[in-house]
């Protein structure tokens, strides 16, 4: 079979949904079209509206085969999401990870859950551990959890709507999950303990072709009988998958969107620390890869509402004036989980500019923070909205020492996705970002440090 050129790529974030077409040549962005990723808070429990997503896909795909074709379809989406089967239907809502009922099953699923030295997935509040939502469901809601048949990871539900097959996949079962045991590529003790091992369908790799769409699917978007559906991806490794093999090891991916993740390729797992957001995810390819986060793109929206580009005056206030954001403002996940954000300053007397530099600095900190546990490579390259910010690229070269790189490709994780096809290999490492020059941010920097 021919490799598509014209890709159309389902990416559901957290926050957004957007289905984009990638011409696989080029690598370029052709259209888009994109949506908000509500939650809906009727029935058992909040829940992934997926009945709407599916009417947006179907109806993105149609519109976007009519303007230009489509050849393929890929799809990659956020992590900490399963959707619960009972045959054909769903025997429980898609639970919204940031729900906290999996708490409620807490003590005893931490006595159940694998050792870090396992499954290198840290304990994670509410229920960004996978394990911890089905251990909730499987409690709470025993008599649909027994009619459940199979269990997929979120990128694999989408497919299978799309084609009829089911499958799951190492990035998503590897992201935190405590299901996935990286080292051994077999699932974990809890799963074997728990007695779910026959749920999970067949780990098909990520470009896998998982077959063409379904003939009701061809009939309502007016796509040809038999265009391919990859597998799926975990969208961070979507973002990472590009740069594999095209630079020397150690590098690291800044994966950004409404989480900033940082993957260095090439690290030492051994520096990870469980009580602080840190972890190792799984590549395409099954290796671990030491990694960190926190909610960088939720952070920014929460402290810099309209923000604006910063300007030199902004920035000398900011830095001059000791005008900083302590961590954390989304409490229970980062580098620093137990500690509560708050400013040095009242925000509301700074000007927009003011508080877009000050929040830009305090995300480059926090990221240097987590490079401290994931490993720092010999470079850096940003993907994602915070590669547009060159105020904190050129803060992050600045505290890191290392070279750092705006990624060219503005699909971000839409263009991982569509390289599940194949094609043309690498990637640019974007533009370079020279560090922050400025005589007073060293002594800025290790003050915030001393602070926290």
């Amino acid at each position: 079979m021919p490799l598509p050129r014209l890709i159309a790529v389902i990416d559901i974030g957290k926050t957004n949904a957007k289905v984009v077409l990638i011409d696989a040549e080029t690598r370029s962005q052709l259209a888009a079209r994109s949506t908000p990723n509500t939650v809906r808070r009727d029935g058992l429990y909040p829940h992934m509206d997926v009945e709407r997503l599916w009417g947006f896909i179907v109806e993105s795909l149609k519109a976007l085969h009519a303007e230009h074709g489509v050849d393929g379809v890929s799809i990659t989406t956020h992590g900490a999401t399963a959707a619960l089967m009972a045959g054909n239907r769903l025997a429980l809502p898609v639970l919204d990870y940031e729900h906290s009922g999996p708490e409620e099953t807490g003590e005893a699923y931490g006595a159940a859950r694998p050792d870090f030295a396992e499954s290198l997935s840290p304990r994670l509040p509410v229920g960004l551990n996978l394990g911890a939502q089905i251990f909730w469901q499987s409690r709470v809601y025993a008599d649909r959890f027994a009619e459940v048949t199979d269990i997929l990871m979120y990128p694999q539900y989408w497919a299978w709507r799309l084609t009829g097959v089911m499958a799951n996949e190492v990035t998503s079962l590897g992201c935190h999950t405590d299901l996935w045991a990286p080292d051994a590529s077999a699932f974990s003790s809890l799963v074997v303990n728990e007695g779910w091992a026959d749920l999970f369908p067949a780990v098909r790799p990520a470009a896998s072709v998982l077959g063409p769409i379904t003939a009701d699917v061809a009939a309502i978007t007016g796509l040809r009988a038999g265009t391919p559906v990859t597998c799926g991806i975990h969208d961070s490794n979507a973002s990472l998958l590009p740069h594999l093999g095209q630079h020397e090891a150690p590098f690291t991916i800044l994966s950004t969107g409404t989480w900033a993740i940082a993957m260095t390729v090439g690290g030492d797992t051994g520096r990870l620390d469980p009580l602080r957001d840190s972890l190792a995810n799984v590549d395409a390819f099954g290796r671990p890869v030491p990694t960190a986060r926190f909610m960088g793109g939720r952070e920014f929206d929460m402290l810099a509402p309209g923000a604006v580009a910063p300007d030199a005056d902004d920035i000398e206030a900011v830095i001059a004036g000791g005008i900083q954001a302590l961590p954390s403002f989304v409490p229970g996940v980062g580098p620093f989980p137990q500690s509560v954000g708050r400013w040095t300053v009242e925000p509301e007397t700074l000007s927009a500019g003011q508080r877009t530099a000050a929040v830009s600095l305090y995300l480059a900190l926090v990221t240097e923070a987590c490079l401290g546990l994931c490993g720092l490579g010999r470079e850096i390259i940003i993907e994602g909205p915070l590669a547009r910010n060159t105020l904190f690229a050129a803060a992050l070269g600045r505290l890191t020492g290392a070279k750092v790189s705006a990624s060219g490709d503005a699909t971000g994780t839409s263009l991982g996705a569509s390289m599940l096809f194949g094609g043309p290999a690498g990637s640019s490492s974007g533009t370079v970002i020279a560090p922050l020059e400025h005589a007073g941010f060293d002594d800025y920097a290790e003050r915030w440090r001393a602070t926290i």
